[in-house]
């Protein structure tokens, strides 16, 4: 398979729940390895470079009876699945047995068979690691007590909700150190030099099986986040981060191999230089949910090497339904705005439809819901005008834009280009509910003395300009509410 492009497409879906679903549909069992053929199409439309099966690790029969007995988790199943029942509960997907595939999914050779079959459409396949910690019936419980943060019977009985007994073997539950521990998992030592070993003979066995990885909650393992987390408890601090360790010996072996971390807290360039391919953009999501196109715009600000490396989304299993957290208009210039950017584009199975039931990871089944086809349609449109040579291969550039001292609407305006070779194009985007009005810099000084022919691949319209004018004065643009255009510039 060629290369990765340079800014490429991930869709992320739950496998579990997609399975099932496609049960009830076929009227027939159905797992990785027998999926319709018609099933591959669908997903191959949307024009992603890779699908991401969250969760197709072997759960984890002790994790699910831990959380059956979690009161907070079992309100949560029922405020999603308001039929929930016990046999709805399939267990954590990061709460993880073995890393082999779920027989119930289809095991390994089931992975292998829809692997296949993403290849043969040209996508990649992205599965779960989780370095922080593993279920407590993982065999590394009993056969290697030492690869854990251990404690004792004091501990246990003292502070029963962050320290578990396994095998006569007290250990500390696995933890972000802002939280109370996860009841149903036990912590890795990320200090453990036969634990580093033994996590690079996993991955190197995962990366047999896919094309990428992305990791749970990677700022955990960082030196100094572990060292602040576990003290003394975790022994001495080696050399070399965790990560550095990891991903050179993955990479050795296959280069093309991503990284992709979850991370938060600032981490995310800390973590580029550790060597990761590409890491969430959190700060972006919050910003875009929660604060104006001026805050947005200063994000993007960032070097484009950090810009780059980011995961843009407006969606993902850990964040509210898309449809909730940015409603109505605001979320399709908010999808605009994600699919346009530099960097790695997630989405998510159900953003196209308009789901909104946010659904515990636990669960094996989710609520019916309407489809939205009106936002299905826009999502059409997007993703065929976003899968351009231009946007996924090309150099991007924020543009600056201007107004009027009389109106200053124009700092509602998110605005960029890309180019490359030949073909050009042009991102305005009002992230606002507001009309505005504003000149978009853009900062090719060979457009002067042309005209230029503008199509709005969103749209369908067409526009003739001066690229003098476009170059000195500005391109003009006035949107209503949350209006964007998504021009594709030729010489007219």
């Amino acid at each position: 398979m060629k290369t990765w492009p340079k800014h490429p497409v991930i869709y992320e879906i739950n496998t579990w729940v997609w399975l099932s679903e496609l049960e009830r549909k076929h009227d027939r069992l159905v797992d990785l390895a027998t999926v319709p053929e018609q099933e591959w199409e669908t997903i191959a439309a949307h024009g992603a470079d890779a699908v991401w099966f969250m969760g197709v690790w072997e759960r984890s029969p002790a994790g699910i009876a831990i959380s059956l007995e979690n009161q907070g988790l079992l309100d949560d199943f029922a405020r999603a699945l308001p039929d929930f029942t016990p046999a709805d509960n399939v267990g954590s997907p990061y709460c993880v047995r073995r890393y082999v595939v779920d027989e119930r999914l289809g095991g390994p050779g089931g992975l292998a068979t829809a692997r296949a079959a993403l290849a043969q459409r040209g996508m990649r396949l992205i599965l779960d690691f989780v370095p922080n910690h593993v279920a407590p019936d993982h065999p590394w419980a009993s056969e290697h007590p030492e690869y854990f943060v251990r404690g004792d019977a004091q501990d246990a009985k003292s502070d029963p909700t962050s320290f578990m007994e396994v095998g006569g073997t007290v250990f500390a539950c696995g933890r972000d150190p802002f939280f109370p521990a996860w009841p149903d998992v036990l912590q890795l030592n990320a200090f453990d030099p036969e634990l580093r070993q033994a996590v690079v003979a996993t991955v190197m066995d995962i990366a047999g099986q896919c094309d990428g990885i992305r990791c749970d909650m990677a700022m955990l393992m960082l030196n100094n986040i572990f060292e602040r987390t576990w003290g003394q408890r975790a022994g001495a601090k080696p050399g070399d981060d965790y990560w550095r360790a990891l991903i050179p010996a993955i990479k050795a072996k296959w280069p093309e191999f991503l990284f992709m971390a979850e991370a938060y807290w600032d981490l995310e360039w800390e973590l580029q230089q550790q060597g990761f391919d590409a890491c969430y953009d959190k700060k972006l999501y919050d910003r875009m949910e929660h604060e104006g196109a001026e805050s947005v715009r200063q994000h993007l600000l960032g070097d484009i090497e950090y810009q780059e490396k980011m995961v843009r989304f407006i969606e993902n299993h850990d964040e509210p339904r898309a449809a909730c957290a940015f409603p109505g208009e605001k979320g399709r210039a908010a999808a605009v705005a994600v699919m346009t950017l530099p960097g790695v584009k997630l989405l998510h199975e159900g953003q196209f439809e308009g789901r909104k039931t946010r659904l515990p990871v636990f669960l094996a089944r989710r609520p019916e819901e309407s489809v939205d086809q009106n936002l299905a349609a826009f999502y059409g449109r997007l993703l065929q005008a976003a899968n351009q040579e231009v946007i996924r291969n090309g150099a991007w550039s924020l543009c600056e834009r201007s107004g009027w001292p009389d109106n200053q609407s124009f700092r509602n305006v998110l605005a960029w280009c890309w180019i490359k070779n030949e073909e050009r194009c042009v991102v305005a985007v009002n992230f606002s509910g507001e009309r505005v009005q504003a000149h978009v810099q853009v900062p090719w000084d060979d457009l002067r003395g042309k005209f230029w022919r503008l199509s709005d691949a969103m749209l369908g319209e067409t526009f003739d300009r001066s690229g003098d004018e476009m170059r000195d004065a500005g391109l003009y643009v006035e949107l209503g509410p949350w209006g964007f255009h998504l021009l594709r510039l030729r010489v007219g």
